[in-house]
């Protein structure tokens, strides 16, 4: 799905209003009769009670509309100004007559009101419609203190367009946030309802079309989108077919201690499809790696007396990797000077695409230059937080999404900033937003194995711009498949290569 920032949809907004002639009165009924219909839903029907918070700009206005449409489907509504009344805007004011003239009211916020809190509590839903795509400052006043009494009722809430103290553009919560069972938003997603914190809070996302002509919406630059079940396709393989016609691909990863990280992501690149997979380990490592990868080809590398990667290493590993399509350079590998040294030395020699991981990443520290210097081949980073602050990435501002667009475009490379809503970005500026995966894989090795699935996918052809975001999507749907099948605390990353292959042949088209 594209993603719309907030100057987007103001301005999609306004062209329809000013230069299309669309009463905007008509764009808010359409807003609160889709906002409706899900309060209504979450309310189990009528007869019930609603509470609508509704602000005093626009999005008080769907609010207001909304409590309007509720009272005409038999709920019993109270709806509740946060707000001003001095502020009403010229359509939220037109809303109240509305409503008044349904005989509803528009009363004031009464939060010390004993008899007002006590029939909040027997509400079956509440909408919230304090604040709209606009907000850009802390919560406070009687916003926060409505915030927290839907965040602490256990009454299903219902937010309109975004939650309620969520910063559309980068998911950030602003003091406190609404966390909402469902938000209806309008027209197209926005960041926050995925990204940051603020993510957590959407719910159910539904977006409903209030009347904005769809040659307008399609005429504008989405650089952001998310990834969608209906976005992956693989292709049905020819018939004569043969393993190099898959891909030869190389990781160089693990030292002693860390014999589990280049198995799994060998493990995961054969599951997925890759036909020729080399693995490089120093040497102590390499009778484990041997007896547990049946399938890939396992060769050991000179060690240091750490079980580490030495420095003769790099040129035993080039050897190999230079007849390899793809190499994937990190998992387990440690964080020794050898290492860094090897991982900084091969980097500059490498013409073929390099996916950087866990230690590979680390090996950059303090020498991004090295990373600057592979601008124009197609380099992978796929670090978590922690991570990315050391390759210098700004995570400080809450902008997760930012930082990672930033990050790739200043430095030539595609960025898998790991997390929740996991972000894959680009240099031109574009990224995708991920919408699979559950706190399940938050276990140590769940990297390895979306490392070598990224792997396996560049290696068998398939472009960087297609291939990382459909990792990431594949990697987190047999994260799900998992969690429903055996529950997030039990499944392990070796349970996610075992479920590839049945998300994978959903997929093959």
């Amino acid at each position: 799905m594209r993603i719309a920032t907030a100057s987007q949809m103001r301005e999609l907004d306004r062209i329809t209003i000013q230069e299309r002639g669309v009463p905007s009165t008509d764009l808010m009924e359409r807003a609160a009769a889709a906002l409706a219909q899900a309060a209504l839903e979450l309310a189990g029907g009528a007869p019930g009670r609603a509470v609508c918070f509704c602000g005093p700009g626009n999005n008080g206005g769907d609010g207001v509309a909304c409590a309007r449409l509720l009272r005409e489907a038999g709920l019993e509504v109270r709806c509740v100004l946060v707000g001003r009344r001095e502020k009403l805007t010229p359509d939220t004011r037109a809303m109240e007559a509305r409503l008044a003239a349904a005989g509803g009211a528009l009363e004031p916020f009464a939060p010390d009101d004993a008899e007002f809190a006590a029939w909040c509590l027997e509400a079956d839903v509440m909408v919230d419609a304090i604040f709209g795509i606009g907000l850009n400052s802390d919560v406070r006043g009687d916003a926060l203190t409505a915030i927290h009494m839907m965040n602490t009722c256990d009454i299903p809430v219902v937010s309109a367009d975004i939650p309620s103290g969520v910063e559309t553009d980068t998911g950030r919560v602003l003091g406190a946030a609404v966390r909402a069972d469902r938000t209806v938003t309008f027209t197209l997603p926005k960041a926050g309802h995925f990204v940051g914190k603020g993510g957590l809070c959407t719910g159910r996302l539904t977006v409903a079309d209030i009347g904005i002509p769809a040659e307008l919406v399609d005429g504008e630059d989405y650089p952001v989108r998310t990834v969608e079940a209906e976005d992956i396709s693989l292709p049905v393989r020819p018939r004569d077919a043969h393993k190099g016609d898959f891909g030869r691909v190389y990781i160089l990863a693990g030292s002693v201690g860390y014999t589990g990280a280049p198995v799994l992501a060998a493990q995961a690149a054969v599951r997925s499809g890759a036909g020729l997979v080399t693995v490089g380990v120093p040497a102590p490592v390499w009778p484990v790696a041997a007896a547990k990868l049946d399938e890939a080809m396992p060769h050991p590398l000179p060690a240091g007396k750490e079980g580490q990667l030495s420095l003769d290493a790099g040129e035993a590993a080039f050897a190999r990797l230079s007849a390899c399509g793809v190499c994937l350079i990190g998992p387990g590998l440690g964080r020794g000077n050898s290492v860094s040294a090897v991982v900084r030395h091969l980097l500059p020699e490498i013409r073929i695409p390099v996916v950087l991981d866990a230690d590979g990443i680390n090996a950059l520290e303090g020498h991004i230059d090295v990373l600057d210097g592979r601008k124009g081949l197609h380099t992978v980073l796929t670090p978590h937080d922690g991570e990315f602050a050391r390759l210098g990435g700004d995570l400080s501002g809450g902008d997760r999404l930012g930082a990672a667009r930033a990050f790739a475009m200043e430095h030539g490379c595609c960025l898998v900033l790991k997390g929740h809503c996991t972000i894959t970005a680009f240099p031109d500026g574009s990224a995708y937003l991920n919408t699979t995966g559950n706190p399940g894989m938050a276990k140590g090795g769940s990297g390895d194995v979306l490392a070598g699935l990224i792997l396996s996918l560049l290696g068998q052809g398939l472009p960087a711009r297609q291939a990382v975001p459909m990792a990431v999507w594949l990697h987190g749907a047999a994260g799900d498949l998992c969690a429903g099948e055996i529950g997030e605390y039990g499944m392990t990353p070796s349970d996610l290569i075992a479920a590839l292959p049945r998300v994978i042949r959903q997929h093959v088209k």
